[in-house]
């Protein structure tokens, strides 16, 4: 294995990683906090002439006010779809329809909400760290077969080693403050 492989499969590594931090900072957009988010909607898919589409297909969501969200359809054949979905949704309250605009209003979260979102923040990081921790593990592996089958020195082990931890430690700490933002989020009233 040529040093250049060695440095495509630590370059694939890297992405991978940025690939996890990415999508665990899109699956906690989902998660609500005390403030209203458009993303809350992001899951739900609507019944649109004969096929499931997502919401922002048919419709746009905006935030008027701090906690409440506004679902506006493009087409007015498609509200009763939109009002369905929206209901089967635990939001803490019922979504209402005023012509052809459906709002949420979103009641505050108790302090024990708080605390278990935070509590559901941490456990998806901690995943996200297990996910850095394998691509680091299987890169790893990979750059030590090199060595068994002579294609990798000794010293070049270690320093590709020393390499990947960096990468690994600075997905972890990205991953880390995430949290600690969410959490922050998520804790202020």
């Amino acid at each position: 294995m040529a040093e250049s492989s060695i440095a495509d499969i630590i370059s694939g590594a890297e992405m991978e990683m940025l690939e996890k931090v990415d999508k665990f900072k899109r699956e906690l957009t989902s998660l609500r906090t005390g403030r209203a988010n458009p993303q809350l909607l992001d899951s739900i898919q609507v019944e649109y002439y004969g096929s499931r589409v997502p919401l922002k297909q048919v419709a746009s969501v905006s935030v008027p006010e701090p906690r409440t969200l506004e679902v506006r359809a493009w087409d007015a054949g498609a509200l009763d779809a939109i009002e369905a979905e929206l209901n089967k949704m635990d939001f803490g309250s019922s979504p209402s329809r005023n012509g052809g605009v459906i709002r949420i209003n979103l009641p505050p979260m108790t302090e024990d909400q708080r605390k278990k979102m935070v509590k559901i923040v941490h456990n998806m990081g901690e995943d996200s760290r297990v996910q850095m921790r394998n691509i680091r593990r299987e890169v790893l592996e990979k750059i030590k077969k090199a060595q068994k089958a002579g294609e990798v020195t000794e010293d070049d082990l270690e320093r590709y080693e020393i390499e990947v931890q960096k990468h690994t430690d600075a997905y972890v700490k990205n991953v880390d403050d995430v949290v600690a933002a969410k959490e922050k989020e998520l804790l202020t009233v």
